[in-house]
C-alpha cells in the first residue's frame, strides 16, 4: 500500500498574525513530502510512526462528530495494525507543515463524505475543511489553525483575509531569471508550536503588546500579501523591512539567541531581510532578499533554499 503524496507548506505572511485576523498567505512547497505506507518489518523510524498513528487513531475517534466528520475507523486501525506509517522527508519543527501533511493524508483515505480537491470549492467548503483540519491537528499542537493541512490537501495558495474568510489564489508567474528571493535559512535547530504559542498568548494579555500587533504586525502582514500578490516588488520589500524590525524587537524568544545579531545585520544593510516562518523558537527562518547572490554571501556558512524568484 502507497497513499497519494502530500506536499509541505510555507506560511509567507500571517504567523501569529492570523491568530489575530491578519492577512495571510500560505503555499505548496514540493521539495517536501509524505505519503501513507505499509510494511510489515518496519524500520525504528516507520515504527515510532505507526505508534504515533495508534494514538491519533484514538484521538480521532473521539473527535468524530457527524456533522463534522465521520471516519472509517474500522479500515484504519485494521491498517495501522498491518504496519501502516506515514513516510515522510518534511522535516519535523521545521515550520514547514509536517502534522499539516500527516493530517490531509488521513483525512484523504479515511474520512467519509469527505469534500474534495475536484469539486467546486466554496467558501463554506474550504471553512469546514479547515475547521475539521484544524481539530485534527490539534492532537499534534494543542491549537491549530487547520491551515497547514488545508494547504497540504489542496495543494493550493490559499489567501486568508480574515478568520471566515479564506480562499485559493494564485501566485505572480516566478521569474527564474531574477535576482530577488524568499529563501529557507536553516536555523540548524528544531522549534516546538505549542510553547512558541503559548508564549505569544501570554504577551498578548498586555496592553502595550497587543497595540503593537494591531497597528504595526497586522498592517505590515496585510500590506505584504497585496503587495506580494499583485507584484508589487518595491511596496513589498518596504514593508518586509518594517515586518522584520517589529518581530525583532517584540519576537525575540521565538528567534533563536544566535540569530539576533544576524537579523540585525540584515536590516541594516539591506542585504536581506528575515521573518518567522511558522512559529519560530528553530527550524526555518524566512527570508527575502533584492539579490540572492549578495544575500547568499551576506549569509554565508548558512543552508539556504530558495522558494520563490522575482
Amino acid at each position: 500500500m502507497k497513499g497519494p503524496l502530500f506536499y509541505s507548506k510555507i506560511l509567507l505572511f500571517g504567523e501569529y498574525g492570523i491568530i489575530k485576523d491578519s492577512k495571510g498567505l500560505s503555499i505548496p512547497y514540493n521539495f517536501y513530502k509524505g505519503a501513507l505506507k505499509s510494511a510489515l518489518e518496519l524500520s525504528v523510524e516507520a515504527k515510532k510512526s505507526n505508534q504515533s498513528l495508534q494514538r491519533f487513531a484514538n484521538y480521532l475517534e473521539e473527535l468524530q462528530s457527524a456533522d463534522l466528520v465521520i471516519f472509517d475507523m474500522d479500515s484504519l486501525k485494521a491498517d495501522i495494525a498491518a504496519g501502516m506509517y506515514f513516510d515522510s522527508s518534511i522535516p519535523q519543527g521545521y515550520g514547514v507543515g509536517s502534522s499539516g501533511a500527516l493530517v490531509a493524508a488521513i483525512y484523504d483515505k479515511y474520512a467519509q463524505d469527505k469534500i474534495t480537491v475536484l469539486e467546486n470549492l466554496t467558501r463554506e467548503k474550504l471553512l469546514k475543511l479547515k475547521t475539521i483540519f484544524g481539530k485534527m491537528e490539534s492532537f499534534f499542537h494543542g491549537q491549530s489553525s487547520g491551515l497547514d493541512p488545508l494547504n497540504s490537501y489542496l495543494s493550493l495558495p490559499i489567501l486568508i483575509n480574515s478568520k471566515d474568510n479564506i480562499e485559493s489564489t494564485s501566485l505572480p508567474t516566478q521569474n527564474k531569471e531574477g535576482k530577488g528571493a524568499v529563501f529557507l535559512l536553516d536555523s540548524g535547530m528544531v522549534g516546538e508550536t505549542a510553547p512558541m504559542v503559548q508564549i505569544f498568548m501570554e504577551q498578548m494579555k498586555n496592553e502595550g503588546f497587543r497595540t503593537i500587533i494591531k497597528d504595526k504586525f497586522v498592517k505590515h502582514t496585510d500590506a505584504c500579501v497585496d503587495h506580494f500578490l499583485n507584484g508589487d516588488i518595491k511596496g513589498l520589500f518596504g514593508h518586509v523591512k518594517q515586518l522584520s524590525h517589529v518581530v525583532l524587537d517584540n519576537f525575540k524568544p521565538m528567534i533563536p539567541k544566535q540569530f539576533h545579531q544576524l537579523w540585525q545585520k540584515g536590516i541594516e544593510s539591506n542585504e536581506y531581510y528575515l521573518k518567522l516562518c511558522g512559529s519560530g523558537g528553530g527550524g526555518y527562518i524566512l527570508g527575502f532578499t533584492e539579490d540572492i547572490e549578495k544575500a547568499k554571501k551576506a549569509l554565508q556558512g548558512h543552508k539556504l533554499e530558495v522558494v520563490y524568484n522575482f
